[in-house]
C-alpha cells in the first residue's frame, strides 16, 4: 500500500443495520488491496470485531451486531477509528483516511445528532439531555465528555433526565457506578488503598507511602499530551516541597511498558511510579473515579483526601498554604 495513496484514501460504503445484523458493503477510493476494520467502542477504546479484505477496491462485512450503538471504521488499527453512530438505518459513509474529520455520513439520524452536538459551542449537558432524553448521543456525551468534570450529584441529576430505554446501556451503567465511586473518594474521605507494580515488576502498596507527609496521587500516561505538558509543574512542586515531606505516587494509564519507562526518564519523574498497563481499564483509576487525565488527588498525612485535580499553579499554591500553616 503506497503511503501517498494512504494519505488520500477515502472509504465509501453502504451500511444496513437491523437489531441483530449489521452488513457493510463499500469501496475504498484509490486503494485496491489492504483491509478495512470494524471496531466496537468500549471504555474510551476501540476493539476490532471484524476485518474485511479490500479486493479491487471493494469490501463487505456481514455479522450480528447491536443497534443503536457506537462503532468505529478504520484502515489502520494503530490509529484512532472514526466514531460512527448506527441507528439501524442504511448509512452511506465516505471515510477520509487522511483526515477523519472530513468523513461524510448520511442516513443515520443518530449520527446526524452526534455531528450536531460536536459542532456546538459551550454545550450545557443537562440542557442537551433534556432536548434528547432518549438518544444514545445524549448518554454518550454525558459519559464521555462531561462525567469527569461533574460531581456525583450532578451525574445523578443528568442520568435522571434520560429515558428509561437508555438505563441499561454500558454508558449509563458506568455513570451510575462512577457516581457511587465519587462519593467514596470525595474530599474528607480516606484514600482507598491498592497495590500495583513498579516498572521492575515489584508490587508497591499505596498505603505504605502514606503517613509521613502530604502525598499527591497522580494519574497520567506517556501517550497523554496534556499530562506530559503538566509534568514540569509536578516536577517543580516535588523538588520544592520534597524536603518538607511532600511525595508523589504516579499511576500510569499506559499500555506499553517501554513508552511508560521512557517517559518517566525523559520527564524526570523521580518518585514512585506504578502501572498495570491496562490503559483505561487501569484498576486504581476506576477505584478513584478517574475519567480523564491528567488527574490527581492530594492526601494528608493521616490518609484523608484534602484536594483534587490541582493543575498548573494550583498545586504549588495549595502546598504553599498547607506547609505554611503547618509551621
Amino acid at each position: 500500500m503506497k503511503k501517498s495513496l494512504v494519505l488520500i484514501a477515502a472509504l465509501s460504503g453502504l451500511i444496513a443495520c437491523s437489531e441483530n445484523n449489521l452488513s457493510i458493503k463499500g469501496t475504498v477510493e484509490g486503494e485496491h488491496s489492504g483491509k478495512v476494520y470494524l471496531q466496537k467502542f468500549d471504555n474510551k477504546m476501540f476493539r476490532t470485531i471484524a476485518s474485511a479484505d479490500i479486493k479491487n477496491g471493494k469490501f463487505d462485512f456481514s455479522q450480528n451486531a447491536e443497534v443503536p450503538e457506537i462503532y468505529g471504521l478504520s484502515l489502520d488499527t494503530t490509529k484512532r477509528a472514526y466514531l460512527l453512530f448506527l441507528d439501524g438505518n442504511p448509512v452511506k459513509v465516505t471515510l477520509d483516511a487522511a483526515n477523519y474529520q472530513n468523513t461524510k455520513v448520511t442516513g443515520s439520524s443518530l449520527h446526524d445528532l452526534f455531528l450536531d452536538y460536536k459542532s456546538r459551542d459551550n454545550v450545557k449537558i443537562d440542557e442537551f439531555v433534556r432536548e434528547h432524553p432518549a438518544s444514545l448521543v445524549a448518554a454518550y456525551a454525558l459519559y464521555r465528555d462531561f462525567s469527569y468534570q461533574l460531581s456525583s450529584d450532578e451525574i445523578r441529576a443528568c442520568v435522571a433526565l434520560l429515558d428509561a430505554s437508555l438505563l441499561q446501556t454500558p454508558y449509563v451503567r458506568v455513570l451510575n457506578e462512577l457516581a457511587e465511586t465519587l462519593d467514596g473518594v470525595a474530599i474528607g474521605k480516606p484514600a482507598p488503598d491498592f497495590t500495583l507494580n513498579a516498572p521492575d515488576g515489584t508490587p508497591v502498596k499505596f498505603s505504605d507511602k502514606l503517613g509521613k507527609g502530604y502525598v499527591l496521587l497522580d494519574f497520567w500516561a506517556s501517550w497523554c499530551g496534556p499530562c506530559r505538558r503538566e509534568n514540569p509543574n509536578v516536577v517543580n512542586a516535588f523538588n520544592k516541597y520534597k524536603n518538607k515531606g511532600f511525595d508523589i505516587f504516579g499511576v500510569s494509564l499506559d499500555h506499553s511498558r517501554e513508552a511508560w519507562t521512557k517517559a518517566i526518564e525523559s520527564d524526570k519523574l523521580a518518585w514512585t511510579n506504578v502501572s498495570d498497563l491496562q490503559f483505561w481499564n487501569c484498576a486504581p483509576a476506576k477505584l478513584y473515579g478517574v475519567r480523564a487525565i491528567p488527574s490527581n488527588v492530594l492526601i494528608d498525612p493521616s490518609g484523608v483526601i484534602v484536594a483534587k485535580n490541582l493543575g498548573g499553579e494550583k498545586l504549588d499554591m495549595e502546598l504553599s498554604k498547607l506547609y505554611s500553616s503547618a509551621k
